[in-house]
C-alpha cells in the first residue's frame, strides 16, 4: 500500500514537472501573439497613415515572422537524437559489467568494448565514457541529459525556452531560431521607433495605441539586447566548432586533453553545423553532415596540411588498447599529440 502510495506520488510529481516545463515556452507564444498584435493592429493599421508604409511593413514583418516561427517549432519538436544500439552493451555484457565487482576489470572490459567503435575521447582520468544510467558507451561529444533523461548525440545544453535538449539533431535549427529572434526584434525596434518619438511628443492622438507602441519598443529592445548576446556567444561557438559544454569543459582525447581538438578551421566549422550547401543555411531543414555519432577532428586537418602540424604523429600500437585503425572511413580518424 505504501509502495503504491509511493508510485502514484512519483508520477503525479513527474506529470507536474512536464507540464511546468512548458511554462517557458508559453510565455514566449503569448509575447509573441501580443507582439503581432501590437504591430499588425495597433500600429500599422491605427497608427500609420501611409497606405505604402502600411503594405511595406507588414510584407516584411510577417516574412520575418513566418521564419522565426518555423525556426522556433523545429528547435522545440524536433527530438533530440539518441545513439544508436550498437554502443549499447548487449544484454550479455551488461550483466557481466553489473555483476563484476573489481573497478579495474569493469573499466578494461569497457576498453575492449570500445574498440569496436568509433569512440576516441576520455573521461578525465583517462577511462572509456561510460552513462551508466543508458548503459552505453558515450560516443563522442554525446552527453546524458539529466532533464530529458536520455543520452544526445551532440549535446550542447537544455534549453528551457524551447523546452528540448539542444544538440546533434536540431542544434541549426536553435541558431536560425536565435538569429530570426535577433531580427524580428530589430525590425519591430527600427520601424516603430520613430512613432515611439511622435507619441511621446504628443503629435499622435490615441491613449490605447500609444501605449502598445511604447510598450513594444520597450520590449523589443530588451528581447533584443539579451537575445544578441546570446546568439553572438554561439556564433564564437560555431566558430570554433565547439558546444557549450565542451566550451566549459575541455574534452579528453586518447592524447589528452585538447581544447581544439575539433576545430577545422573556420569554413569547415560553420560546414559542420549548416552543411556545404549554402542555400539550406538560411532554412530550417537538416543539413549538417555525418550521424552525430562520430566526427572529423582537428587532427585529420593537419594531416592534410602540414603547414598546420607541428608535431610528429603519434604512433598507433597493435597492442595497446586506444582504439582500431580507421584509415578507410571519413569521420573516424586516428588520435594525434595535442597541440
Amino acid at each position: 500500500m505504501r509502495r503504491g502510495w509511493k508510485m502514484a506520488l512519483s508520477g503525479g510529481l513527474r506529470c507536474c514537472r512536464r507540464v511546468l516545463s512548458w511554462v517557458p515556452v508559453l510565455v514566449i507564444v503569448l509575447v509573441v501573439l501580443w507582439s503581432y498584435y501590437a504591430y499588425v493592429f495597433e500600429l500599422c493599421l491605427v497608427t500609420v497613415l501611409s497606405p505604402a508604409e502600411k503594405v511595406i511593413y507588414l510584407i516584411f514583418y510577417h516574412a520575418i515572422l513566418v521564419f522565426f516561427t518555423w525556426t522556433y517549432w523545429k528547435s522545440i519538436f524536433t527530438l533530440p537524437q539518441q545513439p544508436n544500439q550498437k554502443f549499447h552493451l548487449s544484454y550479455t555484457d551488461k550483466e557481466r559489467y553489473e555483476n563484476e565487482e573489481r573497478p579495474e576489470v569493469q573499466k578494461q572490459m569497457l576498453v575492449d568494448m570500445a574498440k569496436k567503435l568509433p569512440v576516441y575521447t576520455r573521461t578525465g582520468s583517462g577511462a572509456v565514457r561510460f552513462c551508466d544510467r543508458c548503459h552505453l558507451i558515450k560516443p563522442d561529444r554525446c552527453h546524458h541529459c539529466s532533464v530529458c533523461a536520455m543520452c544526445v548525440l551532440k549535446m550542447d545544453h537544455h534549453c528551457p525556452w524551447v523546452n528540448n535538449c539542444i544538440g546533434f539533431s536540431n542544434y541549426k535549427f536553435f541558431l536560425q531560431f536565435l538569429a530570426y529572434s535577433v531580427l524580428y526584434c530589430l525590425y519591430i525596434a527600427t520601424t516603430v521607433f520613430s512613432y515611439f518619438i511622435k507619441y511621446w511628443r504628443g503629435e499622435l492622438p490615441g491613449v490605447r495605441s500609444k501605449f502598445h507602441v511604447l510598450f513594444l519598443l520597450f520590449v523589443a529592445c530588451m528581447f533584443f539586447v539579451s537575445l544578441v548576446i546570446l546568439f553572438g556567444y554561439h556564433c564564437w561557438l560555431v566558430s570554433r566548432n565547439k558546444t557549450t559544454l565542451e566550451a566549459f569543459c575541455t574534452p579528453v582525447f586518447m592524447s589528452g586533453p585538447e581544447k581544439n581538438g575539433f576545430n577545422l578551421g573556420f569554413v569547415k566549422n560553420i560546414q559542420q553545423v549548416f552543411g556545404d550547401n549554402k542555400k539550406f543555411w538560411l532554412i530550417p531543414i537538416g543539413s549538417s553532415p555525418g550521424d552525430g555519432h562520430s566526427f572529423p577532428m582537428r587532427s585529420m586537418n593537419e594531416s592534410q596540411n602540414p603547414l598546420l602540424a607541428n608535431e610528429e604523429p603519434w604512433e598507433e600500437n597493435e597492442d595497446d588498447n586506444r582504439g582500431p585503425s580507421i584509415s578507410n572511413e571519413v569521420y573516424r580518424v586516428q588520435c594525434w599529440k595535442p597541440f
